[in-house]
């Protein structure tokens, strides 16, 4: 199915431009050496994360701006400038030495939105300490995995996230000396606990970070494979660079720009881009500690006048789901520009996004390993609704043929420049976000690279103009009858029906066609699944893809299994159907 390009925005009256105009010159002339030098050094030598997203904005006199505005579930709103939250961060840095700590040191958080995981967050930067999140809505087992493997030494949580979540594996964490509880103290703390404001209060403001390698270890961000252990990617400080360069190409972000990243800062993007990257080009961040909303949620993009907007796939299609007149009780005249993350992003929801706020949605494409944004919609640019975009500048992406070993091992990597030809997406290494390694796992590392690219795993194909759009992860591919068939290909037709909500599309063995596909159906509230219905389902796919793509089969869900981030786990519903092993299920969504 083929949209309609959508022109580059040619932005409202009093709107900054876009920092991306000309695409081919910026690639021409861009150049990461001279990104590091608009990130300053630090007066004592080096990079250091802390130093660029907070401190340089100190230094340079411009600390009195607001960077973070928390919101409450309440409603409070608490506004806290850069000098702020520079002195708070300068504070735990404090702490952790107070405590014993040592730079390598690997300091958790286990919290949702609140303001001591920014400041435990940066503060450990500051230290020269690693820093690793977890989402809070993790059980006991996936939290003791990651904090194992990552031998967490200080974990900062809540009371009653220690109490559900760490107390009942604490025995199995040795290494971890020091619980700090962000809202307990005196009699209310638990045994082996500290409190978190009373060891602030007792810390100093002044903070000198030591002389900070880029390449120093700085963050340590969890993923999960479709079998065995969590793997934990390292990335260095040199990492701010690429968040620093995307946070203004991909994202168009200005200085004094209201920015809103709804992504759980239990994950990489609310990390890289609920944290480092806003900070790093000097806007004021928006922090909802409530969930998803979509009443509370228009009324922030109103009321905080949000310049830009970057959120997930699943969120636009949960808005969606809600209807329209929610969002006309609402203006949103300061938006200019919406982003999503997570993964692929359907044509309707780009669409939807500018028939309702007047802006599409510009997708975007990167991963834990990669660190930060690598392709992109540009808000300069034309947009092409279902595609991933075109690579930020800086990044040579290519559509490579991959050959294997006999136990699947990559060996080598060949380009192919036929335009409309599927392949494995790869990146050639270099960029300043890329992982350092698995902590622990140097051969698993290492079956990433091959023939001088980084192999994402994920399938895709570019067009003859140079955008890239996605097929499927490698191991979600449908081979069915000589034809490749792209799982997101036969959601987003799915999805265009009026009673689909969600759907999710694997493969099944069929002894001629090799696989078949089979699709599962979330429906909208006053729809109920049948066979007139199924059949319904299968005719209007057909017509739109054709009899080779179009599902098999419909089965309909109350709920399909998602990760907490929101994506639809395809080898689950695939496990599940074949009855076979199913693999890591931390991330899954009904879990902790």
């Amino acid at each position: 199915m083929s949209y309609e390009t959508l022109a580059a925005d040619g932005g409202r009256p009093g709107e900054p431009t876009a920092i991306l105009e000309d695409y081919d010159r910026a690639c021409a002339t861009f150049d990461w050496d001279e990104t590091r030098r608009l990130l300053g050094r630090l007066p004592a030598g080096g990079l250091n994360i802390a130093h660029a997203a907070l401190d340089r904005w100190v230094v340079n006199g411009t600390g009195d701006r607001v960077a973070m505005r928390f919101i409450s579930r309440q409603w409070q709103r608490r506004n806290y400038s850069y000098a702020e939250l520079s002195r708070l961060s300068s504070r735990f840095a404090n702490v952790l030495q107070d405590l014993g700590v040592e730079p390598g040191d690997r300091v958790f958080t286990l919290a949702g939105r609140i303001p001591e995981l920014y400041v435990s967050l940066f503060g450990a930067l500051k230290f020269g300490a690693v820093y690793s999140p977890l989402f809070s809505a993790f059980g006991p087992e996936p939290v003791s995995a990651r904090l194992e493997i990552g031998g967490g030494r200080v974990l900062v949580t809540t009371r009653s996230l220690y109490r559900r979540k760490v107390l009942p594996v604490r025995d199995r964490l040795p290494a971890l000396e020091h619980v700090l509880l962000t809202d307990a103290s005196g009699a209310e703390l638990p045994p082996g606990t500290r409190s978190f404001a009373e060891l602030m209060d007792a810390a100093g403001d002044a903070w000198r970070i030591p002389p900070t390698d880029p390449e120093a270890l700085a963050l340590l961000h969890f993923t999960s494979g479709t079998t065995g252990k969590p793997k934990g990617a390292m990335h260095a400080h040199e990492a701010v660079v690429a968040h620093y360069a995307t946070g203004r190409y991909a994202l168009d972000l200005h200085p004094g720009d209201v920015y809103w990243c709804t992504a759980d800062p239990g994950w990489v993007t609310g990390i890289s881009y609920g944290a480092i990257s806003p900070l790093a080009n000097g806007v004021t961040m928006i922090i909802d500690e409530e969930e998803f909303d979509a009443a509370r949620w228009y009324r922030i993009l109103d009321e905080e006048r949000v310049n830009v907007w970057y959120t997930a796939p699943t969120a636009i299609r949960m808005l969606m789901k809600q209807g329209k007149e929610l969002a006309a009780a609402h203006h949103y005249d300061r938006l200019r520009h919406l982003a999503s993350v997570g993964e692929p992003l359907n044509p309707e929801g780009v669409l939807w996004g500018k028939e309702v706020f007047g802006r599409p949605f510009h997708d975007t494409w990167w991963q834990t390993e990669t660190g930060a944004i690598m392709i992109a919609n540009f808000r300069g640019a034309e947009v092409r609704p279902g595609s991933m975009g075109r690579p930020v500048p800086g990044i040579e992406a290519s559509i490579v043929r991959v050959s294997r070993d006999d136990d699947g091992n990559p060996v080598a990597a060949e380009p192919v420049t036929e335009p409309g030809t599927h392949g494995e997406l790869a990146l050639q290494p270099g960029w300043p976000s890329m992982f350092r390694g698995y902590l622990g796992n140097e051969a698993r590392y290492r079956r990433c690279f091959a023939g001088g690219w980084y192999l994402s795993g994920d399938m895709a194909k570019r067009d003859a103009d140079g955008w890239f759009w996605f097929v499927g992860r490698a191991d979600d591919v449908i081979k069915s009858a000589g034809h490749l068939i792209s799982p997101f290909e036969v959601e987003s037709v799915l999805l265009e029906h009026p009673a689909v909500a969600e759907a999710g599309v694997i493969g099944l063995p069929d002894p001629v066609a090799g696989e078949v596909v089979k699709a599962f159906v979330e429906l909208k509230p006053g729809h109920a699944g049948s066979d007139e219905l199924a059949l319904q389902l299968v005719g209007f796919a057909r017509k739109r893809l054709g009899a080779a793509l179009a599902p098999r089969s419909i089965a309909f869900s109350s709920r399909l299994p998602r990760t907490r981030s929101g994506k639809i786990m395809r080898r689950l519903l695939k496990a599940r159907e074949l009855g076979l092993p199913e693999g890591d299920t931390s991330t899954l969504e009904q879990n902790g």
